[in-house]
């Protein structure tokens, strides 16, 4: 049996605002949408972001900022990739590091969920 992860769920305030983002900032595409569902990823990536505007699910709940885990890999050069990305408003607390095992780099969506930038070379 061989398992394969398809979509991940990210918390967000605003499930609107998060898809423009998601799309404009980081050129994903709307794989899926209707009244309270939006995955977000590459029509043809096989990995896909669920946002979830989390008063859509629970009144009471709050964000879950902080680190999701998810690794984005870019076919680029950490500095011509990071670059790009801050050109389009892409917030980083700090900018990529050359570390031996390689780079290392974490931005932000605008909810405060984390994610690593890494080359896939």
């Amino acid at each position: 049996m061989k398992l394969t992860p398809k979509t991940v769920a990210v918390v967000v305030s605003n499930r609107q605002r998060a898809k423009r983002w998601y799309t404009q900032k980081l050129g994903l595409k709307v794989l899926t949408e209707d009244e309270h569902w939006t995955v977000v990823g590459r029509r043809h990536g096989g990995f896909a972001i669920h946002l979830c505007q989390v008063s859509e699910y629970d009144p009471k709940g709050k964000l879950e900022p902080g680190n999701t885990g998810i690794l984005f890999q870019v076919d680029t050069s950490m500095p011509k990739a990071y670059a790009a990305l801050k050109k389009r408003g892409v917030k980083f607390p700090n900018p990529p590091e050359k570390m031996e095992w390689g780079w290392y780099c974490i931005f932000a969506d605008p909810d405060g969920n984390e994610f690593s930038l890494s080359p896939s070379g």
